[in-house]
């Protein structure tokens, strides 16, 4: 076997924060971990390819942070025609067939905008292995992708993170000329059994997360924290106010129904993430100037965001599969902020969830100030449910999948 690094290609896109935060995740556990070196390249594949693209990713960070609900218009749309190749016949016509084994061709790759500078970006690169942490990258980009290497073909597979199937699991995750699908949980593998994914090529690998979500707690390290950056008391319920990658929040709104129906039956602290949004920070700040009976720590983006998990005592936040992936791993209790419609994706997280019997969900604010007063006044219920977020912890880790990838490659060079 070469010494020489294994060049990957991950290909992602900025629609949320999940997928990049796979990707990495990918790049950040390849360079601490496995026998053979991996050379890792991220790829912001739609923003790069083409401006519909651009076009695409935009409006559905424009409706996450301000209408989640239409997002529902949104995702029917792209699930009934694609733009990414793989589902363009209706556009297209049959494609031609081909012969087994014969690299795909342009008629293979279907409608997508921005392919011959795609496949010159892929012939620069030369990788060995491309794997996509997008729904929308698993079709045209990877017929392009070995079209464009047709003496070399990458070894083309795909990260799932979704935790469910059903209404809101996109069928543009699933390519059955994938080289292999990649999911989260048991339940999204079995949904990609049910797209068409051959069963020797599906498999379950558990969470791709950043490598500080399997660091150890340490109690002095965690107390310190508390003390010393946060300024905050440990021991006392700390609820954490989540953001997501485009800063989307309805921190004010939640802060007052805390507040709403008076004294709480015991002390409780807030820490606000704002992520790169300064001005929902100062009013954050300024609001908490102004009710000082409740301690609140406005904090922009953190670099340590598993210890703030680690040490907060249940968590708010949109049923994402990133922030809900990284509260199991830290046992948080979710409280799953709707405000303004659930997507078709957060549907399912919510229904992951559920049957596991933990994360509550939030249809408006005064949902928050019932369910805290009622873990803060019942600690056991609190215990109960940290257990049931813990008990879904992945038996596999990050490593798993890595192996998991190399193996294959080795077997296709």
């Amino acid at each position: 076997m070469s010494d020489e690094p294994m060049r990957v290609l991950v290909l992602t896109s900025s629609t949320g924060g999940g997928h990049d935060t796979r990707a990495r995740a990918l790049r950040d556990w390849a360079g601490r971990e496995g026998s053979q070196p991996w050379k890792v390249q991220l790829h912001q594949a739609l923003e790069a390819t083409h401006a519909l693209y651009r076009v695409g990713v935009g409006a559905y960070n424009v409706i996450q942070r301000t209408w989640p609900g239409f997002h529902h218009v949104y995702y029917n749309l792209l699930e009934f025609v694609s733009f990414c190749g793989g589902s363009a016949q209706a556009v297209l016509g049959p494609k031609p067939a081909r012969a087994p084994g014969a690299p795909p061709t342009k008629a293979d790759i279907g409608f997508m905008p921005g392919r011959d500078g795609f496949m010159d970006f892929v012939r620069s690169v030369r990788p060995r292995l491309i794997v996509s942490t997008h729904d929308h990258l698993n079709h045209g980009f990877f017929a392009a992708a070995k079209a464009a290497l047709p003496e070399a073909p990458p070894v083309c597979a795909t990260y799932c993170g979704e935790l469910e199937g059903g209404y809101g699991f996109s069928k543009h995750w699933v390519n059955p000329a994938a080289d292999l699908f990649i999911g989260a949980v048991e339940e999204t593998t079995a949904q990609a059994h049910q797209l068409g994914m051959a069963p020797e090529r599906a498999w379950t690998g558990g969470f791709l997360l950043d490598p500080a979500f399997w660091v150890p707690a340490e109690a002095a390290a965690d107390e310190a924290y508390f003390r010393n950056e946060l300024t905050l008391e440990p021991g006392v319920f700390t609820l954490l106010l989540s953001t997501g990658a485009n800063s989307a929040q309805n921190h004010l709104a939640l802060l007052e129904a805390i507040l709403a129906d008076g004294p709480l039956p015991a002390p409780l602290q807030v820490v606000a993430l704002c992520g790169k949004n300064e001005a929902a920070q100062r009013t954050v700040q300024e609001w908490a100037a102004r009710h000082l009976a409740l301690r609140v720590r406005a904090l922009p983006h953190v670099r340590n965001l598993a210890q703030l998990m680690r040490v907060s005592s249940a968590v708010v936040a949109r049923p994402g599969t990133g922030t809900t992936s990284e509260a199991i791993l830290t046992g948080l209790p979710l409280l799953f902020n709707t405000l303004g419609g659930i997507m078709p994706q957060e549907m399912i997280t919510v229904k992951f969830c559920r049957g596991r019997g933990f994360g509550r969900v939030l249809k408006r604010p005064g949902d928050l100030g019932a369910a805290v007063r009622q873990w803060l006044a019942h600690p056991a219920e609190l215990a109960a449910e940290k257990a049931r977020v813990t008990a879904a912890r992945p038996a596999t880790r990050p490593t798993d999948i890595l192996a998991r990838l190399q193996a294959l490659a080795n077997k296709r060079s």
